[in-house]
């Protein structure tokens, strides 16, 4: 069990007045934001996180905030909110589920969006429909603009290979197009190419790890509980689920994750459970 120094990265998917699965409301990420503003943490860019992993040196007090998918409540709710309090998030994204389009209004601006609920969500992308309930490029490039978020493979067509190919060799060759072509839409769009890879529904295995790194991936991102310290396994990368709460429960929580023997025995107690 390593007692040094922890660096929290966080999982969300959605910030939306929708309820359901995986999702926070836009008040409880207001108060969770609000929190870590007001109480000096720092919110680390993708780089800032991985210079400090290279250099094996962790910062007190920071944290690495992550959203999965591109969905569009991450413009309308979430990126207001980070460009008030100066903060900084990333964000995985489906390259082949974000569209064309002029950017829609967020909160705070007129004529906001309908959102949709995550079973909406996926339901419309098992259709091809993704433009109701994904990112266009334009608002990536808005919020990228703006400084409050960076942008991340999350595959491009988000396919679970080990569900869909029996046959490794051709299962490896499938996902290593995948992975071929996100990085080369986020390179034409952002202007480069990501290192930083987070996997769909949070699967992989050894043969996906070999893919990823042969693709020109370093940083692989899990949904294993955990915080990260100096000595983490940079294709094992743990996150640890923000559940939809307030501020009282967020502040308990990062009080746990930042510090170095808490968070050690807070996680190994919790390791046999789901409650984070």
């Amino acid at each position: 069990m390593s007692f040094g120094q922890p660096l929290p990265v966080l999982m969300y998917h959605h910030i939306s007045p929708q309820p359901g699965l995986v999702t926070c409301s836009p008040e409880n990420f207001r108060e969770q934001m609000t929190w870590l503003a007001k109480n000096g943490w720092k919110t680390l860019s993708t780089a800032t996180f991985a210079a400090a992993l290279e250099s094996g040196v962790l910062p007190k007090k920071s944290v690495l905030i992550t959203f999965d998918d591109g969905y569009l409540d991450n413009w309308v709710h979430a990126h207001p909110v980070l460009e008030e309090f100066g903060l900084r998030a990333t964000i995985f994204l489906i390259s082949g589920w974000i569209g064309d389009g002029a950017r829609r209004p967020h909160a705070g601006q007129a004529g906001v969006p309908e959102l949709p609920t995550h079973k909406q969500a996926m339901a419309a992308a098992a259709d091809g429909q993704f433009d109701n309930a994904f990112l266009r490029w334009s608002e990536v490039e808005a919020m990228r603009a703006a400084g409050t978020v960076d942008f991340h493979s999350h595959t491009h067509s988000h396919t679970r290979w080990d569900r869909t190919i029996a046959d490794q060799g051709e299962r490896d060759a499938a996902l290593a197009d995948d992975l071929k072509l996100s990085r080369q839409t986020l390179a034409s769009r952002l202007g480069e190419s990501s290192p930083h890879l987070c996997w769909p529904q949070g699967y992989f295995d050894a043969a996906y790890q070999r893919v990823a790194k042969a693709a020109g991936f370093t940083h692989l991102y899990t949904t294993e509980p955990g915080v990260v310290r100096a000595d983490v396994d940079l294709a094992r990368l743990p996150r640890l689920v923000v559940k939809d709460k307030p501020a009282a429960w967020f502040a308990q929580r990062m009080g746990i994750y930042g510090r170095p023997l808490l968070s050690a025995l807070y996680l190994g107690l919790k390791s046999g459970g789901k409650e984070y």
